[in-house]
């Protein structure tokens, strides 16, 4: 389709007037390697970007910055730049949107946003950029375990796919319980001068208890954004504009979570911003993973699929191990890199399950590949909150 659409192209004659001439095979050549590689280089982007997030905001948390006046700060960012977009996009006529949907939102928005967002964070400042980072590889799992237990989610156990599904389940708990409950060797920060040094940051140690309670803290807060992933694919059956759906839902998080950090932090002379990392975490964090990614993951998700991207989600993770490293000078123990690389083979052989999935439709209805096809994690991760 693409050589036809490029064989021709217009230039000028020497009388100034258009003509049609041909486009060299090369020349389409190049054009076709273009449009195969775009995809790639945007969802390695994505990735990039979400590792600065991961750092950044880490470094901010060191700094004392408030993750509760963060986040709603974040929010109010993010949803001041998807509002603007939406205002540019706007339609002739958008459908109306019913009083139910808006409840439905809003309870989206507070399960997943305000309350899922705000622990993730809280445990991110109890842990390290690296663990956060290998945690969000095990969305996929924690959403298909949900999803089957509210019976959105087809599994056929005797199935390569559904034993696949099944293991990768597995595979997510043994990472989790790696990660807190085993440090091993530690590894030396690369970077001894590093960027967004900070004394307290440096100096504190997390006890051992505290490190194991947030980090099943994280994995709760990734159950309540796949509890989100849930509910979204049932509310965008009753409204399917997604941009007003993710504007709305902004809106609401941002006043939830202005609410939360009144009453978590009443001492108001915190809340005033100074040009710091915190402020450049917030940001960073509302333009760059709240706008930019938002478009580009978009994009890539309508080329190449919710299956593609989500498989470059382990790049983050090694991205954040080298970054946190070097910027933050964070002390990476060698169970949290297990962990992470069981997380990793968890979102791999969930991916496998699904791409099998489509191969296995004998003595299953198709009520039951409409309710397993509905949803992917890896469709609706980080669109809003991330």
């Amino acid at each position: 389709m693409l050589m036809e659409k490029t064989k021709r192209t217009l230039s000028h004659t020497e009388d100034n007037t258009l003509v049609q001439t041909p486009r060299t095979p090369c020349y389409c050549w190049i054009e076709m390697v273009k449009a195969s590689i775009k995809p790639y280089f945007i969802a390695i982007v994505v990735q990039l970007i979400y590792t600065g997030m991961f750092v950044i905001s880490k470094a901010a948390f060191n700094h004392g910055m408030n993750t509760y006046i963060f986040i709603f700060y974040r929010q109010a960012v993010g949803s001041l730049i998807l509002l603007l977009t939406a205002l540019l996009q706007r339609k002739n006529a958008r459908p109306v949107m019913t009083l139910g949907v808006l409840i439905k939102l809003f309870f989206c928005a507070l399960i997943g946003i305000t309350l899922g967002v705000n622990l993730y964070h809280i445990s991110l400042k109890f842990t390290s950029a690296t663990v956060a980072s290998a945690v969000d590889s095990s969305l996929p799992a924690i959403t298909f375990f949900l999803a089957a237990l509210l019976r959105t989610e087809y599994v056929k156990l005797r199935s390569s796919s559904g034993i696949a599904k099944v293991t990768s389940v597995a595979l997510c708990l043994a990472g989790v319980f790696t990660i807190a409950f085993f440090a091993g060797p530690s590894i030396s920060p690369i970077n001894h001068h590093r960027a967004f040094a900070s004394d307290a940051g440096s100096k504190t140690v997390v006890p051992r208890g505290v490190w194991i309670k947030w980090t099943f803290l994280m994995v709760v807060a990734n159950m309540c954004w796949s509890l989100w992933i849930i509910f979204q694919a049932a509310v965008q059956k009753e409204y399917q504009d997604k941009m007003v759906v993710t504007v709305t839902q902004c809106l609401f998080s941002t006043v939830q979570s202005f609410v939360v950090a009144v009453v978590a932090e009443r001492d108001f002379s915190r809340w005033k911003l100074r040009f710091d990392i915190s402020l450049l975490a917030i940001l960073y964090s509302g333009v760059m993973v709240t706008g930019v990614s938002y478009y580009l993951q978009t994009w890539c998700l309508e080329m190449r699929g919710p299956m593609f991207f989500a498989s470059w989600t382990p790049l983050c993770f090694v991205f954040t191990i080298f970054c946190s490293s070097f910027f933050l000078g964070e002390i990476v123990h060698l169970g949290s890199i297990l962990g992470g690389i069981l997380l990793v083979g968890s979102l791999y052989t969930m991916l496998w399950g699904k791409s099998k999935e489509g191969n296995e439709t004998d003595d299953v209805t198709d009520d039951d590949i409409e309710k397993s096809t509905q949803i992917y994690p890896g469709e609706q991760q980080h669109t809003t909150a991330d």
